[in-house]
């Protein structure tokens, strides 16, 4: 079964980076596309990005497009988010799941904070 676990956040100020990894077990990735989706306190969980099986250029939510950039490795199993110009209203906590979502492949995410 796979699993998927996010890591890399943290606290960073306004205008840092980031890179969130989502690394999974189980089964092979790039039998999936992956997503990026993200929950602020008091919202509704929503996406952030997503890529193909095979990789290649990713789709953004508006909100995120040019900051940041999403990719694969599927030799290591990895989806990875490099967030860039950090915002505060970027503060969340970061889940990857497959695209379309799986109810059995949310993880515990990983928070992070944009705050000076």
């Amino acid at each position: 079964q796979l699993q998927l676990v996010e890591s890399g956040g943290g606290l960073v100020q306004p205008g840092g980076s980031l890179t969130l990894s989502c690394a999974a077990s189980g089964a092979a990735l790039d039998y999936y596309g992956i997503g990026w989706f993200r929950q602020a306190p008091g919202k509704e969980r929503e996406g952030v990005s997503c890529i193909s099986s095979s990789g290649g250029s990713g789709i953004y939510a508006d909100s995120v497009k040019g900051r940041f950039t999403i990719a694969r490795d599927n030799a290591k199993n990895t989806v990875f988010l490099q967030m860039n110009s950090l915002k505060p209203e970027d503060t969340a906590v970061y889940y990857c799941n497959t695209v379309p979502t799986t109810n059995d492949y949310w993880g515990q995410g990983t928070q992070v904070t944009v705050s000076s």
